[in-house]
């Protein structure tokens, strides 16, 4: 059993201690939490549930806490993957909700799985989901001062594998911040979230980039077809270099072995294999 996650790209970790901490004990207490629930739930049911405690962690953009488009509204994004049985759910810009990937988890047993808009908010109402303001007064703020260029570049994912050795991935986000409404990002694609038998990924970074790199989904094919993790992951992440595409990635392959790269500093992750490991 083994679960890593991530809490997208932030650069003021590297210039406020504070803030840094908050993240690394954030970090580690969600992937113990979600290493402990793996212990009796499929690796399904726990990149759902601690996806879930991500975006309830103020301190990451995605569910509460996340960025204000550029119409002063949120929109959340979010997918789940099961490498078992290969099926997809997302959501895309749902508005007054506090968990988008539990939404997404609803969608399962539909054969309508990827929702959008108007249509996922009703889909959310109709399943008894309550209305939710995920603002908060920073990113309130962040929005009037339209600072969207300096702690934005996040999601944030779980990748598990469980005792039965399957596999699945979740993503969510708040988006980039001040964004075009309606723009849709890689979290609810399977470019930014991907998992079958072979492996799981979960991707976080600029959006636009991740999709034209086709990044999770190529990883795992890579993987599938024979390549190392570590090297399926290299190979797909050195692919963006020629328009410096910026890409985060945590996985874990059926093998049991356990990856994360970026292509620019940093992306924070933990990761929890019996061990724990927080990002430093």
């Amino acid at each position: 059993m083994k679960i890593i996650i991530h809490g997208g790209f932030f650069s003021e970790s590297q210039t406020n201690h504070e803030i840094k901490q908050a993240k690394q004990q954030a970090l580690k207490d969600i992937v113990q939490a979600g290493y402990r629930y793996l212990q009796n739930h499929t690796a399904l049911q726990t990149a759902v549930y601690t996806v879930c405690l991500l975006e309830d962690c103020e301190l990451f953009n995605a569910g509460t806490g996340s960025q204000i488009q550029s119409d002063g509204k949120i929109r959340l994004s979010a997918s789940l993957m099961d490498g078992k049985t290969q099926k997809f759910s997302g959501v895309i810009n749902i508005e007054d909700v506090k968990n988008p990937i539990c939404i997404a988890d609803k969608l399962m047993a539909y054969d309508d799985r990827v929702l959008s808009g108007k249509g996922a908010k009703e889909f959310a109402t109709n399943n008894g989901v309550a209305y939710y303001n995920p603002e908060t007064p920073q990113r309130r703020h962040e929005y009037e001062k339209k600072l969207s260029d300096s702690i934005r570049l996040g999601t944030v994912g779980c990748v598990a594998l469980d005792v039965y050795g399957n596999l699945a991935a979740a993503t969510s986000t708040g988006g980039k911040g001040f964004e075009i409404p309606g723009r849709v990002s890689d979290s609810a694609t399977t470019a930014g979230n991907y998992a079958n038998t072979y492996a799981g990924i979960s991707c976080t970074g600029v959006g636009e980039d991740i999709v034209s790199g086709s990044v999770a989904s190529k990883i795992v094919t890579r993987i599938t077809d024979g390549m190392a993790i570590s090297a399926a992951t290299e190979k797909t992440l050195n692919e963006l270099k020629p328009f410096d595409g910026f890409a985060g990635v945590i996985g874990i392959s059926a093998d049991g072995k356990i990856y994360h790269a970026d292509t620019h500093p940093y992306m924070v992750w933990a990761l929890h294999d019996g061990d724990v490991e927080v990002f430093e």
